[in-house]
């Protein structure tokens, strides 16, 4: 699989930007280190986590030259005192794995549901960014692999 053919969409929440912006900077490492020219990486900016699946949603529609070969979602939902989170979370998990089934395009799950503030930037570091550090980077490792895997099928 030749990565300079493949085009990645990548969908990151604008919410909780310090951490969102440093995932997204992950991300698109990883998919650099994949041999992916930067022309063939989208991004896309969503209000919120909330929001990402129904942008996912319509990018998975695309047909032919603007077919994704595989997206990225990005986000960070940090607990504070009500259920918020919880609803947030669970909504947004479940429509990300359901997208992934309905339309057979990897979609990388890289929203963080983290319990403080501590968590999130330990899940966004920049130096050094790698699988371990950053879970943008990670979720770019995991969008190419599962798309080599797909096409063994």
């Amino acid at each position: 699989m030749k990565a300079i053919n493949l085009k990645i969409g990548i969908v990151v929440s604008k919410f909780n930007e310090v951490v969102t912006s440093n995932l997204l900077n992950g991300a698109k490492e990883a998919l650099r280190q994949q041999g992916l020219p930067e022309k063939n990486i989208k991004v896309f900016y969503a209000p919120g986590a909330f929001e990402i699946p129904l942008i996912l949603k319509k990018l998975c529609k695309k047909k032919g030259k603007d077919r994704f070969s595989g997206l990225i979602a990005l986000g960070c939902v940090i607990k504070g005192e009500t259920a918020h989170f919880e609803y947030i979370s669970n909504e947004v998990s479940h429509s990300i794995a359901q997208l992934n089934l309905e339309y057979e395009i990897p979609v990388a799950f890289g929203v963080l549901t983290c319990y403080t503030p501590e968590q999130a930037f330990a899940r966004c570091e920049m130096e050094p960014c790698n699988e371990d550090t950053n879970k943008g980077y990670e979720s770019g490792l995991a969008v190419m692999e599962m798309i080599k895997l797909l096409r063994t099928f």
